[in-house]
Formats: structure tokens, C-alpha cells, sequence
């Protein structure tokens, strides 16, 4: 993709319940929950805003009118609000149902919980790396030595064609999902109404060769439990210049 086509575009999941956050998400969104003094929601705009992203689409359930306050204070990228208050509709149902926000090109997909160590935008990395023609779907994945807060069994093997291949059951793969990709709106093609999670969508692309990633540039920090943010935290003063 060229600089011209960068995309302009960006789906913050923010919705979730947050259950594995708990109790710091009985009082507010998992969004919210601060790490280094700042909210994961706006660490991850603040990455959107250097990559000069115009747009975020946020989708908002739990807690919506505090992270709804919250955001309405920001000016760049701008926020664009799709409302989940009636039913949350886990993470393909979320974004299918923004897609009339996000356009018909390519956009790039956060994490709200997912935060990137890095010297060279993951972002722009992305962009350059995706390819229309043979993807609906390039992820950003880590090698277990450059995550801090996995403790998973990682997602996934990256084959020499950049082609991605999800682990077996009883598989320990090298590669986990870092909470950040480029998806194309093809990718919902046929996809399911009403609540729905993004993997199975990804497993078809696999299935299609249509599925690639790239290793993230950096060290991914998995935000997902109160212990994780300590952890988060040390790697952040670890990076910051004396």
C-alpha cells in the first residue's frame, strides 16, 4: 500500500466488559483503567494521532457515558462514537456494525488493552505491508520474548509467504496477536448479524490464503488483569530516556 492510500481510518475496541480487570472495571470501563498515569484508551489514540489516523471509531458499552465523557474532550484523531448500549456484540459483531463509519477501504484495527514499545511505527509498518489483492486481513503479531503480561500458549505460525496459520488445540505456537492489524471491509463479507467474535472471521480468511501478518517491531504490552499493569508499567520506565 502506498503512502497515498494510507489508511485514514481506525476501530478501537472499547466495549468490553473487562472481566479479567476486575474489580478495577467495577467502577469504570476496562478503557479507563490507567497505566503509567495514562488511560489505555488514550495511549492507543495517542499512537493513532502520531500516525496522523483522522478518524477513531470507539464502540461503547460498559461504562458508555463515562468513556463517552471521557473522549468527547479529544481533538485529534477524531472520535467517532458507535453505540453498543443495547446488546454488546463481542468483536466481529462490534466492528460489523461500524463498518458503515469506517468506509469501504481499508482500516486499521486496536485493542483497547494492547499497548506497543516501539522506536518505528507498527502502524506504518502495517500500511506498507498490506495488500489488497491477496489480503482481507494483516495482523501484528509478537514472539513470546517480546511480550510482557502473555501468558498464553500463542496464537499463531507465519509461514515464508507471510501467510498466517492458526495453533492446533495441543500446539504451543511462536507468534501471539498483538491487539493490532489492517483489515479490509471484504473480510465481512457474508459475516453474521448481531453478536459474533472476530476469530472465526480470520480463521476464513486463513482458510482462503487470504490471512498474513508481520512481526511487530517492538515489545507488545498485554494489558488484561490488574497484575499485568506493575508489569506494563516497569517495561514503559524501562524504555523512557534517562
Amino acid at each position: 500500500m502506498n503512502e497515498q492510500n494510507f489508511p485514514q481510518r481506525a476501530m478501537v475496541l472499547a466495549a468490553g466488559i473487562g472481566n479479567r480487570m476486575r474489580p478495577l472495571t467495577d467502577a469504570r470501563p476496562k478503557p479507563l483503567v490507567e497505566v503509567g498515569g495514562r488511560a489505555l484508551i488514550d495511549r492507543n489514540l495517542d499512537r493513532l494521532e502520531r500516525a496522523n489516523i483522522s478518524a477513531a471509531v470507539v464502540n461503547l458499552h460498559h461504562f458508555a457515558d463515562m468513556l463517552e465523557a471521557h473522549l468527547q474532550k479529544r481533538a485529534k484523531p477524531k472520535i467517532v462514537f458507535s453505540d453498543e448500549r443495547a446488546a454488546l456484540l463481542d468483536t466481529g459483531g462490534g466492528i460489523a456494525k461500524a463498518l458503515s463509519l469506517l468506509g469501504d477501504k481499508p482500516f486499521f484495527l486496536v485493542n483497547s488493552d494492547s499497548l506497543w514499545l516501539e522506536k518505528n511505527s507498527n502502524l506504518a509498518r502495517l500500511a506498507r505491508a498490506f495488500d489488497p489483492s491477496r489480503m482481507d486481513a494483516l495482523l501484528l503479531v509478537a514472539r513470546a520474548e517480546n511480550t510482557v503480561g502473555y501468558e498464553g500458549r500463542g496464537d499463531y505460525f507465519i509461514e515464508a509467504n507471510g501467510l498466517l496459520r492458526r495453533r492446533g488445540i495441543t500446539e504451543r505456537a511462536p507468534l501471539t496477536y498483538a491487539g493490532g492489524a489492517l483489515l479490509s471491509p471484504a473480510l465481512f463479507n457474508g459475516a453474521p448479524t448481531g453478536s459474533f467474535p472476530l476469530l472465526p472471521l480470520f480463521d476464513h480468511a486463513e482458510a482462503a490464503g487470504r490471512l498474513s501478518g508481520i512481526e511487530l517491531d517492538g515489545v507488545f504490552l498485554h494489558v488484561g488483569t490488574p497484575a499485568a499493569i506493575p508489569l506494563a508499567e516497569a517495561a514503559i520506565r524501562a524504555q523512557a530516556p534517562a
